[in-house]
């Protein structure tokens, strides 16, 4: 993952609304990446320790035109958190889950990109999908992908409606995953191994075939390399195949379906 060009934001200011494992995450990776911890004012009304020792500004006033204002509180608190940026000139990004770009142009106007990361931002390998409004620009886009990648890859929507299949995958994905680890480990259990082992060859097993996905080689063509002809694989995969692709269907479109509800 490349570094990100952070001189602007330096510059210019970054304006952090809300800084729990979300907020702290991206915070990380932009200190990392040599954002000056002086040029980012937090609004946060129970800071971490960890907050209070990266050096950036918890207090005082607000930059007058900061490059970015990013949004990280969750939704129930939008209403009471959201008047503290209204009168900033800068480019808002919002990663709160279910608020649609509407809104925040009915509170604050201007530039709006909403993105939506998932966990594995808070160990630097999430994908974040995101859309601007009409109001942003090309340069916008591009600066908050910059600081995005900070936590992993990102990729760009052609529409918000879009949000609601990013969040039955990518969004809700990761528990789907660590429910997979969970039933291969009690399956290896009822093999006849013991928890801590059968729990531990879970855990590498997705996180081997996780890399070897990330390869770029096709997930099909991988699992063909691993099937040998009447081999156990195969004998495994005729009982999988049966079922998964229709229940991981009905699965991602629960969630999306669920996300559809909840933006009403």
């Amino acid at each position: 993952m490349a570094t990100p060009d952070l001189s602007e934001v330096s510059a210019r200011g970054l304006v952090l609304l809300g800084c729990g494992k979300m907020g702290s995450a991206l915070l990380a990776g932009w200190l990392d990446a040599g954002l000056d911890p002086q040029a980012v004012r937090v609004v946060e009304p129970a800071p971490s320790e960890w907050l209070r020792g990266t050096g950036v500004r918890l207090d005082g006033p607000m930059p007058d035109a900061p490059a970015v204002a990013l949004i990280a509180v969750k939704p129930q608190m939008m209403a009471d958190a959201l008047p503290a940026l209204r009168d900033l000139d800068a480019l808002f990004i919002s990663i709160a889950a279910g608020t649609p770009i509407s809104a925040f142009e009915t509170a604050l106007g201007g530039r709006i990109i909403r993105a939506m990361p998932n966990t594995p931002a808070a160990v630097g390998a999430g994908i974040t999908a995101m859309i601007g409004n009409k109001a942003a620009t090309g340069a916008d886009l591009d600066l908050a992908e910059m600081l995005l990648s900070s936590v992993g890859e990102v990729v760009r929507l052609e529409s918000e409606e879009q949000m609601d299949a990013v969040t039955g995958l990518s969004g809700s994905g990761p528990a789907y995953v660590f429910h997979v680890i969970e039933t291969l480990a009690s399956a290896g259990e009822a093999q006849g191994l013991s928890p801590e082992l059968s729990l531990r060859l879970a855990r590498a097993t997705v996180f081997g075939a996780g890399k070897l996905a990330m390869s770029g080689e096709d997930p099909g063509q991988l699992r063909i390399n691993v099937t040998s002809p009447n081999g156990t694989t195969q004998a495994g995969l005729e009982v999988l195949m049966a079922d998964l692709p229709d229940l991981m269907a009905r699965t991602v479109a629960a969630a999306a379906d669920r996300s559809r509800e909840l933006r009403g």
